[in-house]
């Protein structure tokens, strides 16, 4: 019955939002009844019986308005959401944590990395135990519930292949196998290739293909050669019959196998709604049969259940190729809410139509499920940042080699922040600057393994002892990977109440490849700090293909990610310093450090006066005079082009000021919300932006540039409305040396110069 109740209901909402409720645009609300049917007797199997405190579920995007009735039923989700589907402050389309106030383990919505989260999050849990923050019998399972077209995504398998280095454990992906996605059928084909797929990988493969009504048919005379009929039946074809109903199966059943022994006879015992019922009990649909299966892999092997299922199920558009996106008409919700008993005005009621004593013990029973004990999301204490982190000695250095030196100074430390952090890398850890970090602090393994080339006294500057206390995770290239192990991290204080302080490297140019796992990340409000590292046209010889362009875009634009750009090694001690406390406040978010291997020379700072503004997005590293009408900004790497250039010009413009924009995006966002202060009734204080070029004179130059997308920099001539001379990289770059590459793509010092002069002499 829970099954039924949570199909009414799932489908009840997406009809409500579409056919009742008013819409001012026109325009479909949408969601995904078919979708959702598929999956009623699997979750209510999972959340009602196999289901423990500790575990935590994925739930399928196209599942989410199941996850809402059934948090409906145990009293955690408002009929005012759930009339509000898919609407302002409403239930969400997709399951979200951020969005949704039911208790969401996983956001999920791009397919396959809601499926993947779980994976990494069972090896987080497994870092927690091995280091003493989680204790082994409170270990849970990560589940996924996965639709079948998830296993075309390309993430899956990089996954499944981590998970096999890092000895994967406790982690469970159910597959709605329903064999239909949005514009067609499964291949036959691939029937018994995710089993050896997944085999290999060291999973266990648990296929439910009939239920408890189809296997009793199947002990009868007859049922063998209705059971190989099954076998045999290409998916595009069960699926049309399904459509088509009892009669359409009959015919068809005799057609094929009626000539057979004692088949007509068993086909004869069915009338045609039974026989329909017959033939579409598979095992995905039979609770009997899942909590059976789900009661057999009570071990930590990974286990992928093949739930074969029909989408639509116990629907008028089972079955259909197009039901995707199809929904019930009227008419058709109208038959199905009478043949449910349920009354007229009572369409929320959670147990309409059942009668009072059945109702009663309906919600009996789901009070006493172990989902009900569940505790609300901890809240993890802050982990103690000192006042300053040290600044690495050195009158020349690189953004990337002074990282690497913060880091080895804090694992070096008695510091707490230092035991929290965790480094990952995707097999790029020596070339970014994490390698004497991991010297320190060591590999993460389960179980431990000797460095052999230490052991057997061969020189290598990498000392890597793998243990279960090491705090670096190793990965494989694989960019998905990286950014879901950065999420399953950072997401460790509200999933198991203890906080991680995640740092992760990556060649800039890179970032791209993964940019779908980050965008995920950062929509769970998940925590960490990334290091894009080496960065821009200044990689020179590498060539364009390694020359990252528009990665300062990608930090302005990203919500949840705060990007900062230094150009000196103070500066970057200073942002460290500042992203480790942001990242456990309520209102932080994740951090993006964009960084170089160029060393430049250092400032002889006097004071501290300029800290403050840097954190704020810019400072003027060389201040203008009252009423100045022409200045120079930079970001990062660029810094000592643009001082020689500012140097050159102070000659014949005295005056001249240079800005240090540390943070495009902070002074961006400051800015854009001033603008919509007036209109959102937040703060109407002049932004910082304006603060900093409010001393120049209106309609001044200024000259812009970085080793980026120039538009991360031009926006500025916006703020006080002043006439600019872009400079940056919109071009793919090639090999050469910083020098010809700088001059040949109007980086140097000389292409500054002659912006500043574009704004004088006009055209």
């Amino acid at each position: 019955m829970l099954d039924s109740r949570l199909l009414w209901l799932s489908s009840w909402m997406i009809h409500n939002a579409n056919y009742i409720r008013e819409k001012r645009d026109g325009l479909k609300v949408g969601g995904h009844q078919a979708s959702c049917a598929s999956m009623t007797a699997i979750m209510s199997a999972l959340y009602f019986h196999a289901l423990r405190p500790q575990d935590k579920v994925a739930v399928k995007p196209h599942a989410g308005p199941l996850l809402h009735a059934v948090h409906y039923l145990l009293g955690n989700q408002s009929l005012d959401r759930m009339q509000r589907f898919r609407g302002l402050g409403g239930v969400q389309s997709y399951p979200s944590r951020t969005k949704d106030a039911i208790p969401v383990d996983f956001s999920t919505g791009s397919v396959g990395l809601g499926v993947a989260i779980t994976a990494f999050t069972s090896l987080v849990q497994d870092y927690l135990i091995a280091h003493g923050q989680v204790r082994e019998e409170d270990a849970g399972r990560m589940i996924a519930l996965m639709g079948d077209a998830e296993l075309d995504e390309g993430n899956i398998y990089e996954c499944l292949i981590e998970g096999y280095k890092h000895d994967l454990r406790n982690c469970w992906w159910i597959v709605d196998y329903n064999r239909q996605s949005l514009d067609a059928t499964t291949a036959d084909r691939m029937f018994r290739r995710f089993d050896d797929i997944f085999e290999t990988c060291g999973w266990r493969v648990v296929t439910l293909k009939y239920g408890k009504l189809q296997q009793e048919a199947f002990s009868r005379p007859g049922g063998k050669s209705l059971e190989e009929w099954i076998d045999g039946c290409p998916n595009a074809e069960f699926a049309a019959l399904t459509y088509q109903g009892g009669a359409a199966w009959r015919e068809r059943l005799l057609n094929d196998i009626g000539s057979k022994p004692h088949v007509r006879t068993l086909l004869d015992s069915f009338k045609d709604d039974a026989l329909a019922r017959l033939m579409t009990n598979l095992g995905g649909h039979c609770v009997e049969t899942l909590v059976e299966a789900f009661d057999g892999a009570n071990d930590d092997k990974p286990t992928l259940f093949i739930a074969y299922t029909v989408k639509g199920h116990g629907l008028p558009l089972a079955g259909h190729k197009d039901n995707h996106s199809g929904m019930m008409n009227p008419p058709q919700m109208e038959q199905f809410r009478a043949s449910l008993g349920i009354r007229k005005g009572e369409e929320w009621e959670p147990w309409g139509g059942l009668g009072d004593n059945v109702a009663t013990q309906l919600q009996a029973f789901v009070d006493s499920s172990p989902l009900a004990r569940k505790n609300t999301e901890p809240v993890a204490p802050p982990v103690p940042v000192p006042a300053r982190l040290p600044v690495p000695e050195g009158g020349e250095q690189s953004t990337q080699g002074a990282f690497g030196r913060i880091l080895l100074d804090l694992a070096k430390s008695r510091e707490e922040l230092a035991d929290r952090i965790v480094t990952t890398a995707p097999d790029v850890t020596q070339t970014t600057n994490l390698g004497a970090f991991v010297n320190q602090r060591g590999l993460f393994r389960r179980q431990e393994l000797a460095d052999v080339f230490h052991k057997a006294k061969i020189p290598s500057a990498q000392k890597w002892a793998q243990h279960a206390a090491g705090q670096h995770v190793e990965l494989g290239i694989a960019e998905n990977n990286f950014f879901l192990m950065l999420t399953s991290l950072g997401l460790a204080a509200p999933h198991f109440g203890t906080r991680l302080l995640p740092v992760g490297t990556v060649y800039d140019p890179f970032i791209a490849r993964g940019l779908d796992a980050l965008n995920y990340g950062c929509y769970s409000d998940s925590r960490f700090l990334l290091i894009g590292t080496p960065s821009g046209l200044t990689l020179a010889a590498e060539g364009g293909a390694h020359q990252s362009i528009n990665t300062p875009l990608i930090g302005m634009g990203q919500p949840n990610l705060t990007y900062f750009e230094p150009a000196y090694a103070d500066e970057l001690a200073l942002m460290m310093r500042w992203a480790f406390d942001y990242m456990q406040r309520p209102e932080g978010s994740s951090v993006y450090l964009r960084l170089t291997t160029r060393s430049i020379p250092q400032l002889d700072r006097d004071d501290r006066d300029w800290e403050a503004d840097a954190l704020r997005g810019g400072y003027w590293l060389c201040k203008p005079a009252p009423g100045s009408d022409v200045a120079i900004a930079f970001t990062g790497v660029v810094a000592p082009e643009a001082l020689a250039a500012w140097e050159q010009l102070a000659e014949d413009i005295p005056g001249i000021g240079l800005l240090n924009v540390t943070s495009p995006d902070l002074l961006h966002r400051g800015w854009s919300a001033r603008r919509a202060a007036r209109w959102s009734g937040g703060q109407s204080e002049p932004s910082h932006a304006e603060k900093l070029l409010s001393v120049l004179t209106p309609g001044a130059g200024l000259v812009t540039v970085l080793d980026g997308a120039p538009g991360a920099l031009s926006w500025l001539g916006g703020v006080t409305g002043m006439r600019v001379s872009p400079l940056g990289v919109d071009r793919f770059g090639q090999t050469g040396d910083q020098p010809d590459l700088y001059r040949t793509y109007r980086l140097d010092a000389d292409a500054i110069v002659e912006a500043a002069a574009e704004l004088f002499l006009g055209d």
